[in-house]
C-alpha cells in the first residue's frame, strides 16, 4: 500500500511539474499569463462551498460532480450508470429506468420523471427528454411534466439549444429548428455529399446563427444566418477528409467565431471577416473551450489512449503553447478568469492574469 501511494504521488508530482513548466511559468498571450491557483485530488471528499453559485460541472473517467472556484467539491461521486449533467442540474439513471430523479448540486431531488422512456438532457436552462432510439424529444416543466413533444423523421445525431430555440441534426442529413413551443420553424438539407448525415450542429447564443457539419464523402462545414423568418447559408467549406462519428463544433469568443473539428486539426471561422483558418494538430480533438472572449482557445487533444496534449491557441489561429501529459481521461473548463484542467487523479485551476 505504501508503495502504491508513493507511485501515486510521483505521478501526480510529474503532472504538476509538466503543467507548471509549460503553463504557469510562461506567457500564453501578450500580457496574459497562467498562474497556478489550486490542485484538488479527485478522491477528496465533498465540502460545503459558501454558495452554490459559479460551480463548474465536471466528468473525469468514472467520477462526476461540481467544483467551486476554490477547488472545493460541492459534489464528487463515482458514477454507477449513465449521467446527464449541466451547470445547475444532474441525473443518474439506468438503461430502462422506471423513474429518473433530477437533482441540483447543493440540494436533493427537484424533479421526478415518471416512466421516462428515454433519457434527460439539460440545455439552455431547460430539461428535455430524448426519446428511445433517438426518435424525438419532449420538453418538460419544472415538475417533470411534458410541455410539448416532437418526433423526428430520422434518428437524432446532434442537438443544441439557445435563445428558446432547439436545433436538431438527423441521420438522414436534415436540420430541423424548433421554437419554444416545439413547433418546427425551419428545415434544411445541406446535401452535397455521397452519404447524408448531420454530424455536428450548434446555435449561437442569440439564435441568429446555425453552424453545421454535414455529410460523409464529402464533408462540409456550413454557417447559416437569420434572414427574416428563415435562415440562409452565408459560408460553406468542403473538408478534405471527414469523420464517420459526431464532430466537435461550437461558437467561441463571444460568438464571433466558430471552431470545428477536421482531419488532422481544427478549423476556425471568423464571422466578421468571413475567413476560415486551418490549425494543424497532432492527435484528435478531445475537448475545447473558447468561452472567455479574450482571444484564447484551449484544446485538449488525444494522440493515444494515455497521451493527451493541452494546446493554447491565440486567435485567429496561432499555437502559442503546448503541454503534453499522461492520462487516460481529461477535463477542460472555464469560469471567468479561471481555467480548469483535470486528469485521472486530480483537478487543477489556473488563473488567467493580465500583466
Amino acid at each position: 500500500m505504501a508503495k502504491k501511494k508513493r507511485i501515486y504521488w510521483i505521478i501526480l508530482g510529474i503532472l504538476i511539474f509538466i503543467v507548471y513548466v509549460f503553463l504557469a511559468a510562461r506567457p500564453v498571450a501578450k500580457e496574459t499569463v497562467l498562474t497556478s491557483r489550486w490542485l484538488s485530488p479527485l478522491d477528496a471528499p465533498p465540502a460545503q462551498p459558501e454558495s452554490g453559485e459559479n460551480l463548474l460541472p465536471f466528468e473525469l473517467g468514472s467520477r462526476f460532480g461540481y467544483v467551486d472556484e476554490d477547488g472545493r467539491f460541492a459534489l464528487n461521486r463515482i458514477r454507477d450508470s449513465h449521467i446527464s449533467l449541466s451547470g445547475t442540474k444532474w441525473a443518474e439513471y439506468g438503461p430502462e429506468p422506471q423513474q429518473i430523479e433530477v437533482k441540483t448540486p447543493r440540494s436533493g431531488t427537484v424533479m421526478t420523471i415518471e416512466d421516462p422512456r428515454g433519457y434527460p438532457l439539460f440545455l439552455d436552462g431547460r430539461t428535455f427528454l430524448v426519446k428511445r432510439e433517438q426518435s424525438g424529444i419532449t420538453a418538460l416543466d419544472e415538475g417533470g411534466q411534458p410541455l410539448w413533444s416532437y418526433d423526428f423523421p430520422a434518428p437524432l445525431t446532434c442537438i443544441d439549444a439557445s435563445a428558446g430555440l432547439v436545433i436538431a441534426g438527423l441521420l438522414d442529413g436534415t436540420i430541423e429548428l424548433l421554437d419554444s413551443q416545439g413547433t418546427g420553424i425551419f428545415f434544411f438539407e445541406p446535401g452535397g455529399s455521397r452519404l447524408s448525415a448531420i454530424l455536428g450542429c450548434a446555435l449561437s447564443a442569440d439564435g441568429s446563427r446555425l453552424a453545421v457539419i454535414s455529410g460523409i464523402d464529402e464533408q462540409r462545414f456550413l454557417l447559416l444566418e437569420r434572414s427574416g423568418d428563415s435562415y440562409r447559408v452565408v459560408y460553406h467549406e468542403f473538408l478534405s477528409e471527414g469523420f464517420r462519428r459526431p464532430v466537435h463544433l461550437g461558437f467561441i469568443d463571444r460568438d464571433s467565431r466558430v471552431v470545428f473539428e477536421r482531419k488532422d486539426g481544427i478549423g476556425i471561422y471568423d464571422i466578421n471577416t468571413r475567413a476560415s483558418t486551418f490549425v494543424p494538430l497532432d492527435g484528435t480533438v478531445y475537448m475545447f473551450d473558447g468561452s472567455g472572449g479574450d482571444g484564447l482557445l484551449f484544446i485538449i487533444t488525444a494522440e493515444e489512449a494515455m497521451r493527451k496534449n493541452l494546446v493554447v491557441i491565440r486567435l485567429p489561429g496561432t499555437v502559442i503553447t503546448e503541454a503534453p501529459f499522461t492520462s487516460e481521461t481529461a477535463f477542460l473548463g472555464r469560469r471567468d478568469s479561471l481555467l480548469y484542467i483535470g486528469g485521472d487523479r486530480a483537478l487543477a485551476a489556473f488563473q488567467l492574469d493580465k500583466r
